[in-house]
């Protein structure tokens, strides 16, 4: 008999309960922290790991833990429904198809370019601002450019998500990332700037470049594309231009404004009622279609808050401190190469617990930083070790609830990414491995 592999929500509650079931096993302790001046977050002071009283996880709190992730969650369960819906009313009025189309037209003889400027704006976007949510409201645009080119659905999501969570990792500006640690570990930015953009461009093009050559659909039977010109209509145009618009307003609003997922979710509310009106809905289509949005991704939103769920459970039972005092404890008396690889693997690891990049930053970096300079190496090989293993890590662990929720918006179950992605994620790593040695003679 085929064993089917398990639902998305059964591998989120499966990762709960081991989260819950691993406060057993592992001792309650803590970290002392404080503010830093110069940041207004709060670090962990280094050496000051001391164990507490266990406070395991019962079965009431892991169950509590569900609800409470999903509530903690709201404002990005929020955010998919409405930038969801808006984009559920768009492609309702034939804007989102007939806009596709005469996009692959008008490239029709320059494909390749297409999905390397796709690719390069995600990255554009993980580097600068940290895309990844944002990415799940664009899931019926990737559907859609998928079928069109004859192209997987992953190897469109791992130009658009997945580009965006590489150039997120790799980026020496990402202010939830890099710039964070380096502001942590009391270093200039101008420092190895260079090097870490040659890193950048040369990992973020690698990556692009494998998944157009990998991406596109091989079967002999696969109908051959016929590229026919397209006629958009003024109230189309209209539509496009408008979303258009939102998408680059909210970049605008992210960086420049310092906008959350609220902001978002007002704005493409308000487009998506816009874009309904003018397609010739009327409001009662426009409501239905975006109540039929809704339940599309209901689903996505709420894998989001499982994710928080588990770490919920690690946070209240005060084991997040120890795991990370157990990995980083024994590269002190590693050799220097041994020692920043270990520290790589490590950070790889931290981040499946703990899913979200800046929040390892500020409970890492104070404790690797001064174990560099144990080492004899730069605090730069620090944050690169922290930096690239936690961005990548993002690709593949099911902690992370914005991935989760991106691929299930457009279909695709976890085994079904993890198949795909798992070869090109080894590759990744393996880049920013030998980039950190590299980093270790560089900054020497």
């Amino acid at each position: 008999m085929k064993r089917n592999f398990p639902h998305p929500l059964i591998i989120m509650l499966l990762f709960i309960l081991i989260a819950g079931i691993s406060t057993y096993f592992i001792d309650s302790g803590v970290f002392e922290r404080e503010i830093d001046e110069s940041t207004g977050r709060e670090i962990v002071i280094a050496g000051s790991f001391h164990e507490v009283e266990d406070q395991n996880a019962s079965i009431y709190d892991i169950l509590l833990a569900v609800p409470e992730g999903i509530i903690l969650g709201a404002d990005i369960l929020v955010l998919i429904l409405l930038i969801g819906g808006s984009f559920y009313v768009i492609e309702k009025t034939g804007a989102l198809h007939i806009g596709i189309e005469a996009l692959i037209y008008t490239f029709r003889k320059r494909q390749f370019l297409l999905l390397f400027f796709l690719g390069l704006v995600f990255a554009l976007c993980g580097a600068t601002f940290g895309m990844q949510e944002e990415v799940i409201a664009l899931a019926p645009v990737l559907l859609i450019l998928a079928k069109k080119l004859h192209y997987d659905i992953r190897s469109i999501l791992a130009l658009s998500l997945g580009t965006a969570l590489v150039g997120g990792a790799c980026s020496p500006i990402n202010p939830f990332g890099s710039l964070l640690s380096l502001k942590i570990a009391n270093l200039e930015l101008g420092d190895g700037l260079w090097f870490k953009s040659l890193v950048f461009i040369f990992i973020v093009f690698s990556w692009i470049l494998y998944h157009i050559w990998n991406g596109k659909i091989k079967n002999v039977d696969q109908p051959t594309l016929e590229f026919k010109p397209v006629f958009i209509s003024t109230r189309k145009k209209i539509i496009l231009f408008i979303m258009t618009l939102g998408i680059l307003s909210m970049g605008w609003g992210i960086t420049q404004k310092d906008w959350g997922f609220n902001e978002m979710s007002a704005l493409f509310f308000l487009i998506g009622f816009s874009c309904g009106i003018i397609g010739n809905l009327g409001i009662n289509g426009t409501a239905k279609a975006f109540t039929e949005g809704f339940g599309e991704l209901i689903f996505a939103g709420v894998i989001v808050g499982l994710a928080r769920s588990i770490y919920i459970i690690l946070e209240n039972s005060a084991i997040i401190d120890p795991l990370i005092q157990g990995l980083f404890s024994p590269l002190e008396g590693l050799p220097t190469q041994l020692a920043a690889i270990g520290m790589y693997f490590a950070q790889g690891v931290i981040h499946i617990p703990v899913p979200s990049t800046s929040g390892q930053a500020v409970l890492t970096t104070p404790l690797t930083a001064p174990l560099s300079d144990l080492l004899g190496i730069s605090r730069h090989i620090a944050v690169m070790s922290y930096q690239y293993p936690a961005g990548f890590m993002d690709l593949l662990t099911p902690t992370n609830g914005g991935m989760m929720a991106v691929i299930a918006a457009a279909g695709v179950n976890y085994k079904e990414w993890f198949s795909y992605i798992l070869k090109s994620w080894l590759f990744l790593m393996v880049l920013g491995l030998i980039s950190v040695i590299l980093g270790i003679v560089y900054f020497a």
